[in-house]
């Protein structure tokens, strides 16, 4: 497999992967399965992984905001339930391990330099008076990298996972409705439309979603659920969506 480009244009070689912030227990391959595509703020490695070699692209994202870790453990188990499911001959999945390594490692939503990356994106309504946008689009390394993974896996669907005070649900941009409702009914989650939220200026899903029209399928996990609860619950609706 392929080392994919850091940030900075250069390549990261395999051997310096870091060890990830998932327990031993939650590693689903070796660490030398996964690549450093970039590195946030504070150095630590973003790590991917590739599986499959389908015609069909998935990109998933397994967080974003550092204090909404509960999807962690799915993202942990989503590539041995991938290969599993035998859907390598038809999907490429690219997993992004963790958006904000520097976030997680702080339990804070934003990354190091207290920019939310969920509205640093260079969105047609970007809002530079947002105090958490980071002043202008792609201002920071995390989501500059995300960029050029979109730019480099060009996806069909981009899958992330988040997770709520008090509720869960799906949310979808872009063209993703029907799938959207098709995991609503496999997993039991109600579907929450973007029209439902305030404004998200510079959001991922108003970027990729609606500004570049890449379907965008967003779970929102309850903050505090048992992970493994979660896992049982969406695994099966989650394999449907990767394979269209």
């Amino acid at each position: 497999m392929a080392v994919l480009p850091t940030s900075c244009g250069q390549r990261a070689p395999a051997e310096h992967a870091a060890t990830s912030s998932l327990s031993p227990v939650e590693q689903p391959l070796t660490d030398a399965s996964w690549r450093i595509a970039g590195t946030s703020v504070q150095g630590r490695p973003i790590r991917t992984l590739t599986l499959g070699s389908g015609s069909r692209r998935v990109l998933f994202v397994g967080g974003i905001h550092g204090d909404e870790q509960e999807g962690a453990y799915s993202t942990a188990r989503l590539p041995a339930a991938f290969n599993n499911a035998g859907l390598g001959e038809s999907v490429t999945l690219t997993i992004i391990e963790d958006l904000n390594p520097d976030g997680r490692t702080a339990s804070s939503r934003t990354n190091a330099n207290g920019v939310d990356l969920n509205r640093n994106f260079p969105a047609s309504n970007f809002d530079v008076r947002e105090l958490s946008s980071g002043g202008f689009p792609l201002s920071q390394p995390e989501s500059r990298l995300f960029v050029d993974l979109i730019s480099d896996v060009n996806p069909e669907l981009v899958i992330v996972i988040h997770s709520w005070t008090g509720k869960e649900f799906v949310n979808y941009d872009g063209p993703a409705q029907q799938l959207a409702e098709r995991f609503a009914a496999n997993s039991g989650m109600p579907i929450t439309p973007s029209s439902d939220f305030a404004p998200t200026p510079g959001s991922l899903g108003s970027y990729v979603g609606r500004d570049r029209g890449i379907a965008v399928m967003t779970i929102e996990l309850r903050k505090g659920s048992d992970p493994k609860l979660d896992w049982e619950r969406i695994d099966s609706a989650l394999l449907n969506a990767i394979a269209g």
